[in-house]
């Protein structure tokens, strides 16, 4: 029964109502697939099938009473490795991590993801502690494209994308602190939704502070803003976050774009290289939205490259991260996350807080752009996946992931919600990914924008694995 691996969640929990299946019988068919394809992707830090098919069975037990547990109740899921998920071992992707502590405590999406009867298949890949956009770590290895194991699946949240994508569970855990959802979602052709900043709970705090936020990556928007209404549920460990939604995501998915006031910025003003295909297949997503009904103007944000800015905040955080490890720990971390770390050591009090004006003036800028624009769409990505094992592609002259990333990271500076449609594929079939961005709150808005692609059949072009 693998074709099970192949429903999204919304037709899962449809079959278990009208009991043509039971949650037993899909963990087993996503546990089969998991096993399946681990060895060619490296997706999973850790596959639990005990724990799993004991939570599918007391799942299938309420089922056939008539009693579910919450809105998920028997969908598997999976969980990044930066994430606690109770009972089992948080690495970060780093040997300086004990294996053997406590490990008794879920993350608060987790937390709402088990009070709702989620199964969890296992942990997911990550870089080291998250630090790049791709997917490797001297712990863990390198997770592949599903498309291309030749080339990376993006990252830092690489593994949950590549599950998602094959089938190894309809849902994920991503998190994002400069494109680590969209990043790898656009790579290997799923939907990731980066929310506003504290709609989803965090705890423990994130090292690189509020850059980094909790999202879902599923196989389209619906299963997204499903997932969203659980994994929105307040928590008091986490100072920051918003005050509950006011009303239900899934409501808000109908109504399409007629009227939405939308922003297309195919390059940010030319400061970016965009692909011919990425470009070809992002523009054609913009015209459909405007045959829905959109009214969309080209044009671009008052955006100055803001990276400079960005990497103080970011390898500010690595050294924060670092900051208890004696020198012989430091030498088994990933090269590339030792020499961030060393520059954010060099840093100020005043350069990081010179960073924040910059920060905040692009917030106050962004902020007045979409007093005029509901929606300012760009690529995801201006390239497709290259080769695994790099941080950056080959003869790029990129020496930073940050260099290829231009349209993710300057949104969680700012903190709106931004997500990822995947909107067809290049000549070698690699996904490309549309990215819709909207203010801050109006996660509704991004995700019925992104149902209204999904429901044109834009996202068709990119077929299964």
């Amino acid at each position: 029964m693998t074709e099970l691996c192949d429903l999204t969640a919304r037709q899962l929990l449809a079959g278990y109502r009208k009991s043509s299946f039971t949650p037993v019988d899909v963990a087993r068919a996503v546990l089969q697939r998991a096993e399946v394809v681990q060895p060619e992707v490296n997706a999973f830090v850790r596959i639990d099938s005990a724990a799993a098919l004991e939570q599918a069975a007391a799942s299938a037990a309420r089922w056939r009473a008539g009693e579910p547990q919450g809105l998920l109740d028997g969908v598997p899921v999976t969980v990044k490795d930066i994430l606690l998920l109770r009972g089992e071992p948080t690495l970060r992707g780093s040997r300086t991590v004990r294996p053997d502590g406590s490990w008794d405590e879920d993350a608060p999406s987790v937390a709402r993801l088990r009070e709702h009867g989620a199964v969890f298949v296992g942990k997911t890949t990550t870089p080291e502690f998250g630090w790049k956009g791709v997917t490797d770590s001297p712990q863990h290895g390198v997770t592949r494209n599903p498309y291309d194991t030749t080339r990376t699946s993006g990252g830092s949240s690489g593994g949950t994308a590549a599950a998602v994508a094959l089938g190894a569970g309809p849902m994920g855990l991503g998190t994002d602190g400069g494109g680590s959802v969209r990043i790898p979602a656009s790579f290997c052709g799923i939907f990731g939704l980066k929310p506003t900043y504290g709609r989803v709970p965090l705890y423990p705090a994130s090292a690189f502070g509020t850059l980094a936020h909790v999202g879902p990556m599923t196989r389209d928007a619906a299963d997204a803003a499903l997932m969203m209404d659980v994994i929105s549920g307040p928590d008091p460990r986490d100072w920051s976050q918003l005050a509950p939604p006011d009303g239900s995501l899934r409501a808000a998915l109908d109504g399409g774009v007629k009227g939405l006031r939308i922003a297309y910025s195919p390059a940010f003003g030319g400061q970016v290289a965009v692909d011919p295909a990425v470009a070809s297949a992002v523009r054609h997503a913009v015209s459909r939205l405007a045959e829905l009904g959109a009214y969309v103007e080209e044009t671009d944000p008052d955006l100055t490259d803001p990276v400079a800015a960005f990497h103080t905040l970011w390898f500010s955080g690595a050294a924060r991260v670092a900051e208890h490890l004696n020198r012989e720990q430091r030498e088994l971390l990933d090269p590339g996350l030792r020499e961030i770390v060393a520059e954010g050591e060099r840093y100020s009090a005043l350069d990081y807080l010179a960073a924040v004006d910059v920060r905040m003036e692009l917030g106050r800028r962004m902020g007045l752009f979409h007093q005029q624009y509901d929606l300012l769409v760009t690529p995801t990505l201006p390239i497709t996946a290259f080769e695994a094992g790099l941080e950056a592609p080959r003869d790029s002259g990129h020496r930073r992931w940050t260099g290829w990333t231009p349209f993710t990271y300057p949104f969680n500076l700012t903190q709106q919600p931004a997500a990822t449609v995947p909107c067809g594929t290049d000549a070698a079939g690699l996904p490309v990914g549309v990215q819709l961005v909207g203010a801050r709150h109006a996660d509704a808005v991004v995700l019925r924008a992104a149902h209204t692609l999904y429901e044109a059949g834009v996202a068709a072009g990119v077929a299964a694995p």
